[in-house]
Formats: C-alpha cells, sequence, structure tokens
C-alpha cells in the first residue's frame, strides 16, 4: 500500500476502494473498457497489464462505467469482506445490465482463480472470469461473450510473468510506478488463499526488468517499487546457465539505472531476507530504507501453525541485521494477524512484547479470518472468540500507534529528502512526498512542483504524519 496511516481492518478496506480506468484520448468508434482495481499492489499492476492488452485489441479506457462496453473487476480474495464488497459492486451494476443487456461484465484475479465457474453459476451478471495468469487471453474471452456464451480461462501458468507487455499506467501521479519482477507463491502458510489463486514462483528475466524501469525513467518517472508476493526469493538464470541472479543482484542493477530513480520494493519474507539484500541496501543511496517485513505473530508456536518456517528468534535475528547494517533509523513496517486458532493470551502477549522489541514504524494489523480451502480451514479450528479477537486487535492497534508517533518523532528537527507526489490531501498550498523510511511529509509548496526532490526540515509529527519547511532555495 502506498498510505502511511496505521491501517486496522476497517481502515485498510477504506484504503481499498476501486482504482479505476483513466479516460483515454482519441476513443472515437473504439469499445470502451472500464476497470476497477481492490486489494493489493500487485492486483493494480495486474490492471495495467489488462489495459495494455485490451488497447492492443483495440479498446479505449473509460473513467465512467455508465458508458463502458465492458465493465472489469479486478478483485482480492484475502478475506471474505473483500469479496463481499465486489459482490456488493456487482450488484450496484446490475440496474446498468438491465438497461443494456450487451453491456460485458467480468471479474478478474484472486476472487475468480478462487471461485472459477461457480461464479459464473452464483453472479448471472457476470460474463467473463478470468485468472491472474490468463490476461493474454481477454480479447479471445471478450469475442466468446460476444458470440452469446459465458467465458472463463483460470489455468494458472509456471511460466507466464508478462514480461513483454508495457503496462498502461493508470491513475498514475506521473512521479512513482509499479514493476512487477515476479509472479506467484511458494510459500504455503496456513492461513493464506495467495498459492492457490497465483501459482507457483517465477521470476521475470532482469533485463524486461530494467528496460521498463528505463522507460520510465525516460517518460518522467522518478521512482520505482519492485513487486513480488516474496521478492527475496526472485531467482532467475539464463538458458544457457551462463548468468544467475538473486533479488541482490536485481537491486543493484535497478539503483544503477540512474541516481536520479529511487527504488522500494515489497513484500520481504523473514526466512529469505538476506545480509546480501542489506548490505546492497547501504551502498546505494537511491535504495530507500525502508523495509515491510510481515511478523503475523510473535510466537513460535503460533508461527508454526502458521507455516511460516521461522520462528521469534529468527525474526529477531533479522530485525537486528537490519538494525545493525542500516542503522536504527531504516523504517520497518508490520502485518500482524490476532486471534489465530488456539492463540492463547500469553502467546498474544508474544507479539505486542515483538513489536515493542522492533518498534514498528507502522502496520497492517487484522483479527484473523478463515478462508476458504487454505490448510488453516482444512485442519485447525477456528476457535477464538470474534470478541476476543478484536479485543486483542484494538491491543495491537493501541500500541502500534504509539511506536509510530515515537518512531516519527525522531525524524523532528532533521532536514530529510521528499520527493513530491502531488498536492496535500487537504490543501494546495501544500506538497506532499515520501521520505526514505516512506514516510508522509507534508510541507508549503512555495515554488516546488510534483517529482521534485526537496530537503525538508521535520517540524512536526503526528503517528501518521510529518509537517516541515523546504530547506532548499
Amino acid at each position: 500500500m502506498r498510505e502511511l496511516e496505521i491501517l486496522t481492518e476497517e481502515d485498510k478496506e477504506a484504503l481499498e476502494l476501486p482504482r479505476t480506468s483513466v479516460e483515454q484520448e482519441n476513443a472515437v468508434g473504439k469499445r470502451k473498457l472500464y476497470i476497477e482495481s481492490y486489494g493489493c499492489q500487485m492486483n493494480f499492476s495486474d490492471s495495467e497489464i489488462v489495459t495494455s492488452i485490451l488497447q492492443e485489441g483495440g479498446y479505449a479506457t473509460t473513467s465512467n462505467f455508465e458508458t463502458a462496453d465492458v465493465i472489469l473487476l479486478n478483485t482480492c480474495a484475502i478475506r471474505e469482506n473483500a469479496e463481499q464488497k465486489v459482490r456488493n459492486r456487482l450488484k450496484n451494476f446490475n440496474y446498468l445490465k438491465k438497461k443494456r443487456p450487451e453491456m460485458v461484465v467480468g471479474v478478474l484475479g484472486c476472487m475468480a482463480e478462487r471461485l472459477k465457474t461457480k461464479f459464473l453459476e452464483e453472479e448471472k451478471i457476470v460474463d467473463v472470469v478470468a485468472g491472474p495468469d490468463a490476461y493474454r487471453d481477454l480479447p479471445n474471452l471478450l469475442n466468446e461473450v460476444e458470440d452469446g456464451h459465458k467465458a472463463i480461462n483460470v489455468f494458472l501458468s509456471k511460466e507466464e510473468t508478462y514480461a513483454d507487455i508495457t503496462p498502461v499506467r493508470l491513475n498514475s501521479n506521473g512521479v512513482t510506478a509499479f514493476v512487477s519482477i515476479m509472479r506467484g507463491c511458494d510459500n504455503m502458510c496456513s492461513f493464506c488463499v495467495v498459492p492457490f489463486t497465483r501459482g507457483r514462483e517465477r521470476s521475470r528475466d532482469p533485463q524486461s526488468i530494467l528496460k521498463e524501469c528505463q522507460d520510465l525513467l525516460d517518460t518522467g518517472y522518478k521512482e520505482v517499487t519492485l513487486l513480488g508476493q516474496n521478492v527475496d526469493s526472485y531467482k532467475w538464470a539464463s538458458e544457457d546457465g551462463s548468468e544467475n541472479v538473486n533479488f541482490a543482484q536485481l537491486l543493484e542493477k535497478v539503483a544503477l539505472v540512474s541516481p536520479e530513480l529511487r527504488i522500494r520494493f515489497s513484500t520481504s519474507h523473514p526466512k529469505d531476507i538476506t545480509d546480501e539484500v542489506l548490505y546492497t541496501m547501504k551502498k546505494y543511496e537511491n535504495i530507500c530504507k525502508y523495509i515491510h517485513l510481515p511478523a503475523q505473530s510473535g510466537n513460535s508456536r503460533i508461527l508454526k501453525l502458521m507455516n511460516r518456517t521461522y520462528d521469534r528468534e529468527w525474526y529477531i535475528n533479522r530485525i537486528d541485521a537490519i538494525r545493525n547494517i542500516l542503522g536504527e533509523d531504516c523504517g520497518i513496517s508490520q502485518d500482524i494477524i490476532t486471534g489465530f486458532c488456539t492463540e492463547t493470551e500469553e502467546e498474544h502477549q508474544d507479539t505486542l512484547s515483538l513489536m515493542e522489541y522492533v518498534k514498528y514504524d507502522y502496520g497492517y494489523m487484522f483479527a484473523y479470518s478463515e478462508r476458504p480451502g487454505t490448510p488453516a480451514a482444512k485442519k485447525l479450528v477456528d476457535d477464538i472468540p470474534e470478541e476476543v479477537k478484536k479485543r486483542r486487535l484494538t491491543e495491537v492497534i493501541d500500541l502500534q500507534m504509539r511506536l509510530s508517533f515515537e518512531r516519527n518523532n525522531r525524524h523532528v528537527g532533521k532536514i530529510e529528502k521528499v520527493l513530491v507526489e502531488g498536492f496535500s490531501k487537504r490543501s494546495d498550498d501544500y506538497l506532499q512526498g515520501r521520505n526514505d523510511q516512506n514516510k508522509v511529509v507534508v510541507f508549503p509548496k512555495h515554488h516546488y512542483k510534483k517529482g521534485d526532490y526537496v530537503m525538508v526540515k521535520i517540524n512536526e509529527a503526528s503517528a501518521a504524519t510529518l509537517k516541515g519547511e523546504a530547506v532548499n532555495s
């Protein structure tokens, strides 16, 4: 996620408001595509790939769903609430379908992959269902619908990376962009549907990644976020075996594209993040000193039940390595689940004590929600009462609020480099951007503009935002 607020489940859902298509010029005579994206950064990145494929197929984008010929929802299946949001949105489109039966409605992404043909049976309004590896087939699927048939492709590929497709940047600020470096996930966390909805890990070739980054720089972008379900497991080898590239090496290659191109990445896995990655981050000023390192729990027994493949001691070892190599100011954020199956009060306290030890800058926090088809749903009992889950979640949130405020206050009085992403949400007299540690910084705009690097002296802090004044001329 791009935002820096401390996120409860309700907060994150608010931030998952759909990102929609942008209006395309010279669209006369073309069929109009409207696309909404829900969930993680990977889904937003995938929607940019889908748009590119369909533009090649003769479609133009529109930001008005009422005039669209094709409406696509790119969905998330991580929680039941995320899926229910999509179903409610489909109900909203039902009146349009009644007025314009020829309008095509499609569901893409993880929810499509999870439910497959069942989706067509449950949601009569839906004409097309396509999984994350089937986007190249969308023109054919839409042709099938025009011929009067429902269409579905949820085949999961072991090779598809969409490396040759140039994404169409949707609702872009023209400054920051996502670059997908790999797809799928081989980690079988017991609570997670991603391995079943996105398939096995496969890494994109570094040449195509570097070309995309260079193209973004050439068109004015100043920052890229390298995306993967687990970027630290990136591994690519040439067919003849002459070249092998791991994530630390890829990170260095991207850093060398230009010192003016700032680099972030997400998400790291505690079992895979290496000292080599950390030393690469330290070596290059344009690699941001910020790591999202999901913990999920601070208790080793619960981590084993989650099949996270590390324990509390290993996680702390990785935190210590980050602090020792990158310094105390490196930003670290978390994912935490409260009330996982059989979690005791003492084990919940272990999570709180881990948070105190790490002193996270911010986090994404949720009460456990059982997902159908996951190992946890098949083998474990969701036995923690909802009121206990929510009470524990509140304790985690309250602690993170305090930690975030303390961490942000460390910046007061410092001068920090900020990449301007646009106007402040509250006033066009102020600009906002992010510093190295991924924190939002707000300051008076003066003569500065979007895309500028500005040195800002931080004067005050809240748990979510830093405020300051530009100090360069």
